[in-house]
């Protein structure tokens, strides 16, 4: 065990963890942030997706020392009130089904959004790409990003 230092969300957390535990597991198991989700754990399907000084990256598979200190986001810390523009676009264009899939896809838009406020479509597909929707909601999916960057 090893204490490490992590900022989430703005917040500064202290916790005893292995250094090789998935960030994934600390997040959900240890500081109650069960918005990341589990999908496939070997970083292939991007239900745990979060921001890692504003990349997207896969929790599953990366180690909690490698991300002490760095800026962690997760789908709670986007916003308090789900007013981030890729959120309500989520809801303008009823992106979700069954849900799941939903926090890592938000994620991931919002890192493309903040690199490229104006993506094309094939940009769009580039940095979506690796995210899965069990459900197919890609067309919607892709129609929320394209309308949150017209307020961003």
């Amino acid at each position: 065990m090893a204490t490490i230092n992590l900022s989430i969300n703005g917040n500064k957390y202290v916790v005893d963890a292995d250094p090789k535990t998935p960030l994934l597991w600390v997040l959900r198991d240890k500081l109650n942030l069960s918005g990341t989700k589990y999908g496939c754990g070997i970083a292939q399907c991007g239900a745990c997706t979060i921001l890692l000084d504003g990349d997207a990256v896969r929790s599953c598979q990366l180690a909690v020392s490698v991300v002490e200190n760095k800026k962690i986001t997760t789908i709670e810390g986007l916003s308090e009130n789900g007013d981030h523009p890729i959120q309500k676009a989520w809801l303008e264009y009823d992106v979700p089904q069954c849900g799941y899939c939903q926090a890592g896809q938000i994620m991931s838009a919002v890192s493309l959004l903040e690199r490229n406020p104006k993506p094309t479509d094939e940009e769009i597909d580039s940095a979506m790409n690796g995210n899965l929707c069990r459900c197919g909601a890609y067309v919607r999916i892709k129609a929320a990003i394209k309308s949150a960057s017209n307020s961003i």
